[in-house]
């Protein structure tokens, strides 16, 4: 009867979210460090590192979740977020518009979260993007996959503020050139990053949008309307 009950007891005590002494040192220690590395470096990709770190404490100091994980879990965020979008441009060939998305100089163009893009050779380039509470972060690319006048694929190497990779397809169809552009990452801070990022309207699935409503207009249209607002209709 004693071990039945006792059983019945750290069942219960699991499920309430209770950790072992051994997880709790661990996560103090390791959340203390992250503060401090974080706090020291006095950028955005600091904070958040001290925020994450910080949750790790409170983690090991209470035995229950942290903000961070009580934000993903009420968001419905994951670490990594995916989009995909894709918009049909008249009077375009995906010769055209493939060498233009190619110079990746040209995306700040239409993509209002890039600040700037130097192509460093070849195949890799520098991106600066800018980030929720006006900083912003950066990382290099390298082109994965190259196939002239259809698919262009890239990713962020080590070290990058913001682990990303991306894809943009181009297709003849009966309407114009198809531009399917998909793009994937991981922010620092994970589902609370997204989170602040969606209280500051920064919806990653509504900026793509708006970014590729942005290239229709400057490529068949030669420059990008100023007014805002206004409604797009049928692409």
């Amino acid at each position: 009867m004693e071990l039945t009950s006792s059983s019945n007891s750290d069942l219960q005590s699991d499920r309430s979210g209770n950790i072992s002494d051994t997880e709790r040192w661990g996560s103090l220690i390791t959340g203390g460090a992250l503060v401090l590395t974080g706090l020291s470096q006095r950028s955005l990709r600091g904070a958040l590192l001290a925020l994450a770190g910080g949750g790790l404490a409170y983690h090991g100091a209470t035995g229950q979740k942290s903000l961070q994980d009580k934000v993903t879990e009420a968001t419905g965020l994951d670490k990594n977020i995916r989009v995909e979008k894709t918009v049909t441009i008249q009077n375009k060939s995906p010769e055209e518009l493939y060498r233009f998305w190619h110079d990746f100089e040209n995306l700040p163009t239409f993509m209002k979260h890039l600040k700037s893009v130097t192509i460093i050779d070849e195949t890799r380039s520098h991106w600066v993007a800018n980030a929720p509470l006006d900083t912003s972060v950066e990382w290099d690319a390298q082109i994965v996959t190259d196939r002239e006048n259809e698919l262009i694929t890239w990713t962020s190497v080590e070290g990058a503020d913001v682990d990303n990779s991306g894809m943009v397809r181009f297709k003849s169809t009966d309407r114009g050139t198809e531009v399917k552009v998909v793009i994937e990452y991981s922010p620092p801070g994970g589902g609370l990053t997204a989170a602040i990022a969606k209280v500051f309207g920064e919806e990653p699935e509504q900026q793509l949008g708006d970014d590729l409503r942005r290239f229709k207009m400057l490529m068949e249209a030669g420059e990008i309307a100023t007014t805002e607002g206004q409604p797009s209709g049928h692409k």
